[in-house]
This record gives structure tokens, sequence and C-alpha cells, in this order.
């Protein structure tokens, strides 16, 4: 972990609070548990951002009568939302919505074939595979003239 002051069940949290923030019901906890993975670590490298995130999280842990991580995904997003705007829930939110959609994995499962750049840009890489789209309907100038 990122700060050993940070405890599992933190981490726990965190990962509940990410999971609640962006909530995609087909992902794997791993995108998820990385994001928070990356929040610890910036979290380890900014003491006033560790004290907010641990206080953060243990306010939380106090909203209800268990804990955020045994919440179902409806009372979290609940509990959430009326952590919105605070500096605690914005500091997460504007880590996580970079770290989890630069995930590789979430790449995958989006559909998202990646950055193209190092291929040669996506001229011939399939740039017109929308498969969700109709086929566009193609008038040449005479038809449009006449």
């Amino acid at each position: 972990m990122g700060s050993t002051l940070l405890t599992a069940q933190h981490r726990q949290t965190l990962v509940n609070v990410v999971y609640a923030a962006f909530p995609h019901r087909t992902f794997p906890r791993g995108p998820y548990e990385r994001a928070a993975d990356a929040v610890i670590d910036q979290a380890g490298k900014d003491p006033r951002f560790l004290a907010q995130l641990m206080q953060g999280l243990t306010d939380l842990d106090a909203q209800r009568d268990v804990p955020f991580a045994e919440l179902d995904a409806d009372v979290a997003a609940a509990v959430l939302r009326g952590a919105d705007g605070t500096p605690f829930l914005t500091a997460i939110v504007d880590s996580v919505v970079v770290t989890l959609y630069s995930d590789p994995e979430v790449w995958e499962l989006l559909g998202y074939e990646g950055p193209s750049f190092d291929k040669g840009g996506y001229l011939h890489r399939g740039f017109d595979d929308l498969d969700w789209l109709p086929d566009p309907r193609i008038e040449h100038e005479e038809e449009m003239t006449a």
C-alpha cells in the first residue's frame, strides 16, 4: 500500500467508494482495486491528502450502522451523493476518473481499441467499424440535382 497508515479496511472502503462513484455492473473488481491503489499511492506522497483520505473514509464508515464497505450498491451511492462536492470525494474522483479509464482491461470491456498513434492512426484500423450505427446513405451529386 502507498501508506502504512491506511489499513486493509481503509483500502476496502476506498475500493467500494470507487465502485459507487463509477458503477459498471459488468466490470470485475480488478480495475476498481487498481484505481483505489493509485489513490493510496498518491496519498502516500501527500501528507495532507493522506489525512483527508483517512478522515473521509472514517466519516463514510460512520454514516450508517455498518461500515461503508458492507453497504449495498444503492445505499453506498446515496451516501456518496451526500459527500458530493467535498474536497475528499473530489480528490478521489479526480484521480480515479483518469486511472480507471486508462486501464487496458477497462478499454477492452468498453470496446475501446486503445490509442492508435503508435500504430499509424485510425485511418486503416477500423475507424468506420461502428456496428451500432446504421450505414450512411450515400448520395451522388447528380442524384441530388435531379
